[in-house]
């Protein structure tokens, strides 16, 4: 289906209620779905592989969100990017944005898979991999790498989906990637016993698929944005731009990875010279990891939602609206993240046991660390929210201030300093989380506060003149 001209204007003229319904359902069943095949793919593996390779899979959470890092600081600020643009009526630079946008997926796809493959063993032995876990941790990994470029070219491909009104399209395409996944996952395990490699060649498979019905999408020349033959327009000022509005993801990414490296260490470390055991204290919170992150993955589904909505109101100036559609959404997040907070603390044991039922140490440990993980979670929606926020309308510093600050001022601290403080430093390590994510939702109010009554001003003058 061919997208016009008119239908970047309901951006600016619909009411903001709706168009937040349109564009963030598709996006938020795209991303449950999502969620849901990484609990299934869990189970998968825990079931037709073991306990030993669940554990090993906690291990690869720091590279991969390295590798999702460079991945989104392109897919976030070149969709942003466009979203401004077209709210500008700027068509000419919008269709170059997505010449650049591939070209930048492609290079940093292809590198950085090619630089992490080389200096796998060892990034995974410092990330905390024992003898035990080093095997499945390497073989899932070396088959995500290979695929790299193509995980880099779907995501981006998905994300300027929605920012050129084709919310329904980038649903398709993650739910797609989805059953696909659920199909060949089996497959390559139990049938073809290929184990845990079977599970990566299944991920990176779908969205090969998925990417090719997203360039026939983009191929289509009666849209307004689309894929033109021959070399394309790279501009440098856009590839420059695109990063510095993708930065604020990229750090959070980043900063995520490092977390994540240096949770891991410390619950291998106090795991170790407690009864615990440092692989079962890894496995545990990278099961808790699993089934937060379906919750998690709805709240990015309302923000991929409202992103192109503020980004397009912002660029026309239409600040009511962009107000509105904040309010909106972070009505929305608090909703949902109280109910997945419920179930987490009410059905906890049962959750767990899917992913580890032969291995009761696993599941305690789980068990702890979910409703640990959980424990003030529908407080992190607000600051979620708020760092997607200012990515969609531009202000890249402050996202970055607050990333930052959430990441490495509240909880790297915090992790080095509670095990020493609690009889049982394992459960330290794991209570940082809900104490730094509780001191960023406070920054993030406050932020939040103060950019909303900037804009207030800025209405009232308008109104004046």
């Amino acid at each position: 289906m061919a997208v016009t001209n008119q239908e970047f204007l309901q951006l600016g003229e619909r009411p903001v209620g709706a168009l937040l319904w349109q564009y963030a359902l598709p996006a938020i069943i795209a991303m449950a779905a999502s969620s849901v095949y990484n609990i299934i793919d869990g189970i998968f593996i825990g079931q037709g592989v073991g306990p030993e390779a669940i554990m090993g899979l906690a291990l690869t959470s720091p590279v991969m969100s390295m590798t999702s890092a460079f991945g989104a600081m392109v897919g976030v600020g070149g969709s942003t990017l466009m979203s401004v643009r077209l709210g500008q009526r700027d068509y000419r630079t919008a269709q170059d944005i997505l010449d650049n946008v591939l070209f930048l997926n492609v290079v940093m796809g292809l590198g950085l898979g090619l630089i992490l493959q080389v200096f796998l063993e060892p990034i995974l032995r410092y990330f905390g991999a024992s003898d035990v876990t080093l095997g499945p941790a390497y073989d899932f990994m070396t088959v995500i790498l290979l695929g790299n470029v193509i995980t880099h070219l779907y995501l981006g491909m998905n994300a300027l989906l929605r920012s050129t009104n084709r919310p329904r399209q980038a649903m398709i395409a993650t739910i797609g990637t989805v059953v696909c996944n659920c199909l060949l996952a089996p497959i390559f395990i139990f049938v073809f016993r290929w184990g845990i490699r079977g599970a990566a060649a299944a991920t990176v498979t779908s969205q090969l698929i998925m990417l090719c019905w997203q360039f026939r999408l983009f191929s289509d020349q009666q849209n307004l944005v689309h894929l033109h033959r021959g070399k394309p327009r790279l501009s440098l000022r856009i590839i420059k731009k695109a990063l510095v509005v993708g930065l604020p993801q990229f750090l959070i990414n980043l900063c995520a990875c490092l977390v994540t490296i240096l949770m891991t260490r410390s619950l291998t470390h106090f795991g170790s010279i407690t009864d615990v055991g440092g692989d079962i204290a890894v496995g545990g919170y990278g099961i808790s990891n699993r089934l937060v992150l379906f919750i998690f993955m709805v709240i990015i589904g309302l923000n991929q939602g409202m992103q192109p909505i503020a980004g397009y109101n912002f660029g026309a100036k239409k600040y009511d609206r962009l107000l509105r559609v904040l309010k909106l959404t972070l009505v929305a997040a608090f909703l949902f993240t109280t109910v997945g907070w419920a179930i987490s603390l009410l059905f906890t044991e049962p959750l767990v046991t899917l992913f580890a039922k032969d291995s009761p140490e696993l599941i305690t440990q789980g068990v702890k660390s979910l409703r640990i993980n959980v424990a003030i979670f529908p407080l992190v929606s607000i600051q979620v929210i708020a760092v997607a926020f200012f990515q969609s309308i531009g202000y890249a510093g402050m996202s970055i201030f607050h990333s930052l600050t959430r990441q490495l001022l509240f909880l790297v601290p915090l992790i080095l300093l509670l095990p020493h403080l609690f009889s049982d430093p394992v459960i330290g390590v794991l209570a940082a989380l809900p104490i730094s994510d509780a001191m960023a939702f406070l920054l993030a109010v406050a932020m939040l506060i103060w950019q909303v009554r900037k804009f207030k001003k800025e209405m009232k003058r308008s109104n004046q003149s």
